[in-house]
């Protein structure tokens, strides 16, 4: 780093900063306007026959026609959701199982919307293999070779990962299902926005997205579900989504998210400049400050947004509420898993340690952070996990032993 730019005399209430834009990011302004109609002038529900109602049906039906086109599939195969976890246990719990098709293969690495209902079809006693994952994040495709079979009902495997980034061969995977008649699905949440995705040359049955994750509203997602391909209903009880998923149709929340996928995908190659720009100034910049850190998951294969680190001999949640306090938001992980005192299974499965995997932090850049930023943000983390260290018996009997570990990774 630059001695001239004096990082270190920033003072923390100046500025926030933000680094967990895999967990969630901030709605733009065009989406919100958009949104904003549909909640006190065109407010009608779209299911009732009245001239209110009917409005608000075309711009529902118009938002699903937008967002088909930009995946380049059918409208009548994109149903609205809550988000990613709602369609990933539809698919997951919707999927029928027969005698004859009554197993489920899923990667060790999904997301625990994946995981959770696929150990709760354990527990019923349908057999669930779970895929190992490399040392660099990927999983084989030998390894889905190995397990899947004319039994095989569904075949999960998530596009890109959400705490270390790496992308998967979903394609070749998606190829391996359909030889014996599986469904493939998808967890694309992470890539839509930060990766091109195209649904058709992929090849999978079942694909989820959610608006958060590229600059719209939290609370809506979409399940693209391929013509012909059989799942149980949702939620019964009402007519909306194709009689698929009852209750009553969040009209501003759809309306913002095709928006919001729309910008996202137009933007997508410039945005993913900018995001990785970022993003390997910071990693260039830690591992100049940081001794005894490794950077998970695949350094290319990867989206371009993301950064998880390992600090060695720190726990991680120390490090977070550290940042916090000098107004620097990043994650350990998983968003949905903040509240488990558990290591990152994502990290166990690709070889760490537990306590190694404790250290772990995920740094995920936007559009707005700047490289002014990273350099305040490096300082104070080589700061914290400085005094840290001081406080941790893990560094004092590296530090006593002189055990032979790589300064960086």
């Amino acid at each position: 780093m630059s001695q001239k730019k004096k990082v270190c005399d920033y003072k923390p209430s100046l500025e926030n900063i933000y680094f967990d834009h895999s967990a969630s990011t901030h709605v733009c302004k065009e989406v919100l306007d958009a949104m904003m109609p549909y909640f006190y002038e065109d407010f009608g529900n779209p299911n009732s026959v009245h001239s209110y109602g009917q409005k608000a049906a075309a711009a529902v039906d118009s938002s699903r026609r937008k967002v088909a086109d930009l995946l380049g599939v059918r409208p009548s195969e994109i149903y609205f959701t809550s988000g990613g976890t709602e369609a990933a246990n539809w698919v997951m719990k919707g999927v029928p199982l027969t005698r004859e098709k009554n197993e489920v293969v899923v990667s060790s690495i999904e997301h625990p919307s994946v995981l959770s209902p696929a150990k709760q079809l354990a527990q019923k006693g349908i057999k669930v293999n779970f895929l190992p994952v490399g040392k660099n994040g990927i999983v084989s495709v030998d390894s889905l070779k190995k397990v899947v079979s004319n039994k095989t009902a569904l075949v999960s495997v998530m596009l890109a990962n959400n705490e270390v980034g790496t992308i998967q061969p979903i394609k070749e995977m998606a190829k391996i299902a359909k030889q014996h008649n599986a469904y493939f699905y998808t967890d694309a949440v992470q890539a839509i926005g930060s990766i091109p995705v195209d649904i058709k040359d992929l090849g999978v049955d079942m694909l989820s997205l959610s608006g958060h994750k590229f600059y719209g509203p939290k609370g809506v997602g979409a399940l693209y579900v391929r013509g012909g391909v059989r799942l149980e209903k949702l939620i019964a009880g009402g007519h909306q989504e194709r009689t698929m998923r009852g209750g009553t149709t969040n009209v501003p929340l759809i309306i913002g998210f095709a928006l919001a996928l729309e910008r996202a995908i137009k933007n997508q190659k410039e945005n993913a400049a900018r995001v990785k720009e970022m993003r390997d100034y910071f990693v260039k910049e830690i591992f100049a400050a940081v001794d005894h850190i490794s950077y998970n998951g695949d350094r290319e294969n990867r989206l371009p947004q993301n950064a998880s680190v390992t600090f060695y001999f720190i726990e991680g949640e120390s490090l977070l509420l550290t940042l916090d306090m000098a107004g620097i938001a990043c994650s350990s992980g998983s968003a949905c898993s903040s509240g488990s005192l558990e290591p990152s299974h994502v990290l166990v499965a690709m070889g760490q340690k537990p306590e190694e995997a404790h250290g772990s932090i995920r740094f995920s850049f936007g559009i707005h952070n700047s490289k002014e930023q990273i350099d305040r943000a490096v300082c104070v983390i080589k700061e914290s996990v400085a005094k840290l260290r001081e406080y941790s018996p893990l560094w004092h009997e590296f530090v006593r032993a002189g055990i032979d570990r790589p300064k960086r990774k």
